[in-house]
């Protein structure tokens, strides 16, 4: 069992000066006149931590919390917005992960937490939930003492202002104690104290609740059978009945809901029925999905945003050449419009409101300009410029454009990708960066990045492909990478090259590969495969050996499933592992990874160039291996960003100069 003081005693409260957090001026939302990009920008701009991520106001709206890039770490910071730069709190986390943040009430907020323990001789990755009172002078380590792996399952938070959540949580890591199964209960997050609300119960690990903080649904799943079963009740007093059942073996799937309305018998619900996922009204007595409340014809629908109540439909994000949001709330619908008027052909995101809808922070910025954060109260009518996001960009500071582009991939599939041209550049014959994304199932869009901006800084083209198999596109596009890992997925990436060569975009002689994780492995891939068409290739925690993965992954709930899952995606694991296949390397490749890796183990590119050199390839002319003694897998240190920017760049004008 993993006791929580462990992962408590790595926050440290602590105080000092946070500059970046108040301006002087209050800025203004009218668009500010558009600076040219200068030639060349530092790579020390690039590698900056964005200074603000993830900010979320209380109900209230007079506080907000968020990560903060301070000194080149992430910190979490508690601030008051109406008393000024000096009023605020600076949490350190040390080596965790602050995976979210929410407000329970105007006092106390709780974060998402991970870090990576060890246990029975291994890492395993331990989830838990933090509360922390507003004014700092408190943290909880919520069910600290009690719960084991997974902890950070907040299922309902109190609307009444009270300080209560269900939390979803594991006693044990062992499957034969029933404490494996997820019980929930109710936690007082000013107290710690926790009360019972559903005991464990075999198989079932999701559990959901409604707007009144009644569990009415859990979800079990047999990972030796790959059945699944839905488990149901009217109400908390009500007894749980099964009233679905569903065998993944047969590519059957539950309906769940993703919101129950005021009405006990309805809900809401997301279903693909006609190809992309859809919004419907829900049955809950037959489970039949009734009137189709929205979607977006060719694109997946993301997150809902539920309205105060927590019982309708406040608005739902979704992303089609570059993230959007539908407002069913009027009073949002309404603003969002006002903003989009002032801000001109910047976007502008509606990020977190109170709980009236009266105040809010807002996202202003472009997919080649980071933008920043803006802090509105309707009452005011003004927007206050609370945070950069960038110190080295300013609000009105534009780098290299950005738009969406079509090809066609060999066998005539119609492929998305984002193309990103060099600032003063003409489009014409330029050196090409191709970049697929990770996951793979993901995908890439119009919006800031800070490696695609550095490359295009530096006078490359960069093609971001959403090559067969990435999401967003709906249920046939995302099947057609079935089976197709390292084939034609990566035809699809070929294909790209193709197509920015024939247009005339980029120069067929002057082409690298760069990625990260799956995209890590397609440069792998593409440099066994493909190398002809390479001059070079770059991979950062790319995953070589499929099987090895597979091995790591066991030690995970459901391991069954994924293991499906990859067979489905790779049905023969040494064929497509680049790991096997050392000696058909054929161009230069940079493998760059971080020892601290939690997502894809530092093995994969360490064993890698391993192989390479036991092939006979030379270190330092065919390979270069890098290992970041404190990286994680999404460069959460400024140091890891600017180390890798820094190789990169050098790489590149060995290799491919622009």
């Amino acid at each position: 069992m993993v006791q929580g003081d462990d992962v408590k005693a790595k926050l440290l409260l602590v105080s000092g000066v946070l500059a970046i957090l108040w301006s002087s001026a209050q800025a203004q939302t009218q668009p500010p006149a558009s600076t040219p990009a200068p030639k060349l920008w530092p790579v020390e701009a690039f590698a900056e931590l964005p200074l603000v991520q993830g900010p979320v106001l209380s109900p209230d709206g007079l506080r907000f919390a968020a990560r903060f890039a301070i000194n080149g770490e992430l910190r979490l910071v508690i601030a008051n917005i109406e008393a000024g730069p000096n009023r605020y709190r600076s949490i350190g986390v040390g080596e965790n992960d602050v995976n979210w943040l929410r407000w329970v009430n105007d006092e106390w907020l709780i974060a998402g937490i991970g870090a990576e323990d060890m246990m029975m001789g291994m890492p395993w990755y331990v989830s838990r939930v933090a509360s922390l009172k507003a004014d700092g002078s408190k943290i909880n380590m919520l069910a600290g003492k009690v719960a084991a792996q997974s902890a950070d399952d907040v299922i309902w938070i109190a609307r009444d202002g009270s300080p209560r959540i269900l939390l979803s949580y594991q006693t044990s890591v062992f499957t034969s104690d029933g404490g494996f199964w997820p019980r929930v209960d109710e936690v007082n997050v000013a107290t710690g104290k926790l009360k019972t609300a559903v005991g464990s119960r075999t198989d079932v690990f999701s559990w959901y609740a409604d707007a009144s903080g009644a569990v009415r649904m859990g979800v079990g799943y047999d990972d030796a059978r790959r059945t699944s079963r839905l488990l149901y009740r009217d109400g908390a007093g009500d007894s749980f009945r099964t009233i679905d059942r569903a065998d993944r073996r047969k590519d059957e799937s539950l309906v769940v809901p993703l919101l129950f309305t005021a009405d006990p018998g309805k809900a809401i619900a997301s279903d693909d029925r006609d190809g992309t996922s859809a919004l419907y009204e829900l049955d809950l007595a037959t489970l039949q999905l009734g009137k189709k409340i929205f979607d977006v014809p060719g694109f997946d629908l993301g997150a809902i945003e539920e309205d105060s109540a927590g019982t309708g439909l406040a608005g739902v994000y979704y992303t089609a050449d570059a993230p959007s949001v539908r407002w069913f709330d009027p009073t949002l619908a309404t603003i969002q419009a006002d903003i989009d008027k002032a801000v001109g052909d910047r976007r502008a995101r509606i990020i977190s409101t109170s709980r009236d809808r009266s105040r809010m922070i807002v996202h202003v910025g472009r997919a080649d300009q980071p933008g920043a954060y803006y802090y509105y109260d309707t009452a005011v009518g003004v927007m206050s410029l609370l945070s950069k996001v960038s110190n080295s960009f300013g609000v009105g500071t534009r780098l290299s454009p950005v738009k969406t582009v079509h090809y066609k991939a060999r066998d005539g599939l119609d492929i998305a990708a984002v193309l990103t041209l060099p600032a003063g550049r003409e489009a014409k014959s330029l050196p090409l960066i191709l970049m697929p994304h990770g996951g793979p199932f993901a995908r890439d869009a119009e919006e800031w990045d800070w490696w695609v901006q550095f490359l295009a800084n530096r006078g490359y083209a960069v093609l971001q492909p959403n090559y067969r198999g990435s999401s967003g596109y709906g249920t046939a596009f995302a099947e057609k990478g079935e089976g197709q890992w390292g084939l034609a997925m990566q035809d699809d990436l070929n294909d790209a090259v193709d197509w920015a060569v024939k247009e005339g975009i980029a120069d067929a002689k002057r082409v690298c590969i760069v990625g990260a994780s799956y995209g890590g492995y397609a440069a792998m891939r593409a440099a066994e495969r493909d190398g002809a068409k390479f001059r070079c290739a770059v991979s950062y925690a790319g995953v070589s050996d499929l099987a090895a993965m597979m091995r790591y992954d066991g030690r995970f709930l459901n391991h069954g499933t994924r293991k499906d899952w990859m067979k489905q995606q790779a049905p023969d694991f040494a064929a497509v592992s680049p790991i096997n296949h050392a000696a058909q390397f054929s161009t230069p490749i940079l493998l760059m990874h971080g020892k601290k890796d939690r997502r894809v183990q530092v093995g994969q590119s360490r064993e890698m160039a391993e192989k390479l050199k036991a092939a006979g390839k030379q270190e330092g002319r065919d390979y270069v291996y890098v290992e970041q003694p404190l990286a994680d897998h999404f460069f959460s240190r400024q140091a890891d960003r600017l180390d890798f920017l820094q190789r990169l760049e050098a790489f590149l004008k060995e290799h491919n100069p622009a």
